[in-house]
């Protein structure tokens, strides 16, 4: 539930910026670009502003983002430092490999961290308020365009607004990305099931209290962590579903939950009555693009970018999305004048669409390619036990190019890692 008064913009001025997405990424980036002293005004299409969902986990990249807003402190009273990050095998529960958070956080110079979406999203919105973001609900955006002087946007119900510049936050299904590409969501046909619930009631079932575990399977996955300060515990099922691959229009259901953990370890099936099954999320990404910005419009966080959620980097890309953008406007920006921000807009934006579509580009395939990972059965499932196994688990190959501190140029982004093959399909 809203926090902070949305019944009607709380400053006479025209805005600089329009944000049109009230989520995680949409108020992130309303807070960054005031933080330069910009006037930002965020349009929401819900009645109130907040979040559906459970647990989140944000990694160093987003953890530094956070500290850097002043924000740190409050994420760290609200949500979890895990020790470690474990994976089993999902058949029999036998640990492959981990992560020492606690040594991690000492490579990267912050915390790896879980918390409630909800909590994460309060978080931005109180900050928002308190910077003077103007924020305004029941308003769903129809249309963008370019003018002479920025950019306009359209309501369902007639209204228009326009800036200088508007950032489309709004999602998955992105009115404004259609200006750049005529594409649609790629359906993994896998479905997500999530649950946050008392700790109390996974006690006994082999729950870590300390940790993030996954559990990989083949065609599924399940995970687990503790949520507000271990008082509860988040609990995220994925598999493949088979009504999908059939193109049936009703797929993911419970039935179908129940099927794809059979034969899996006891761990898992103590934790699947405990899912919420009245609800479940489809899992869709898109092909990505290097074209994020057309005049003054830009896209940002899942409209530009949306993953699969494999490498748990979905809401922090958006979070590092405003913040690149709010230091390129930072660098951009000269005097305000009665007529003007003052800030470069084409300097600003084509720095930002220089360096995210690149990098996020590389979040979205690796996620994909981590999926497969997961998932794998039979003799390849064999070979990435063997291979997990053999990893030193202070070996950072696999997290240095992500986790380090976001890039802010195309020659600050570090290699990916190398790809490591799992052995012939005939071998």
């Amino acid at each position: 539930m809203s926090t902070v008064d949305t019944n009607r913009p709380n400053r006479p001025n025209r805005p600089d910026v329009l944000v049109i997405g009230g989520g995680i990424g949409g108020l992130s980036a309303a807070l960054a670009l005031t933080r330069t002293g910009l006037r930002v005004r965020v349009y929401e299409r819900a009645a109130e502003f907040g979040e559906v969902g459970a647990g989140l986990q944000i990694a160093p990249n987003c953890t530094r983002i956070l500290d850097d807003c002043g924000l740190l402190d409050e994420a760290t009273s609200l949500g979890v430092r895990p020790e470690h990050m474990v994976m089993k095998d999902a058949v029999d529960a036998g640990e492959l490999t981990r992560l020492d958070l606690t040594d991690l956080q000492h490579r990267y110079g912050f915390p790896y961290m879980v918390i409630h979406r909800s909590d994460l999203h309060g978080i931005f919105l109180r900050a928002c308020g308190r910077a003077g973001v103007d924020l305004v609900t029941s308003s769903h955006c129809v249309a963008y365009e370019n003018t002479g002087g920025g950019a306009r946007v359209r309501f369902a119900d007639g209204r228009t607004d326009e800036a200088e510049v508007v950032i489309a936050a709004d999602g998955l299904h992105s009115v404004a990305r259609t200006l750049l590409v005529h594409d649609d969501p790629v359906n993994s046909a896998y479905v997500a099931y999530r649950a946050a619930i008392p700790f109390d009631h996974v006690r006994g079932n082999g729950v870590h209290e300390k940790d993030v575990v996954v559990y990989v399977g083949p065609r599924c996955h399940f995970v687990q962590y503790p949520l507000r300060g271990g008082r509860m515990v988040n609990q995220v099922a994925v598999f493949e579903s088979p009504k999908a691959l059939a193109g049936a229009a009703d797929w993911g259901t419970p039935d179908e939950l129940d099927r794809a953990f059979d034969g899996m370890c006891a761990q898992i099936q103590k934790g699947l009555p405990l899912m919420w099954r009245d609800r479940w999320w489809r899992m869709f990404d898109r092909d990505p693009i290097t074209n994020w910005v057309t005049g003054r419009i830009a896209l940002l966080g899942d409209a530009a970018h949306p993953p699969l959620q494999y490498m748990a980097q979905g809401a922090v890309m958006a979070i590092e999305d405003g913040w690149v953008l709010a230091e390129h406007v930072g660098a951009q920006r000269a005097a305000r004048s009665e007529r003007t921000s003052g800030v470069d807009w084409e300097a600003a934006l084509a720095a930002y669409e220089a360096v995210r579509p690149e990098h996020c580009r590389r979040v979205v395939t690796t996620a994909r390619a981590w999926g497969e990972l997961w998932h794998h059965d039979g003799i390849k499932r064999l070979r990435r036990n063997t291979l997990l196994r053999s990893r030193d688990p202070y070996d950072y190959t696999f997290t240095d190019w992500i986790y380090g501190p976001t890039a802010l140029t195309p020659e600050q982004e570090p290699e990916l890692y190398p790809t490591i093959p799992l052995g012939t399909e005939n071998g």
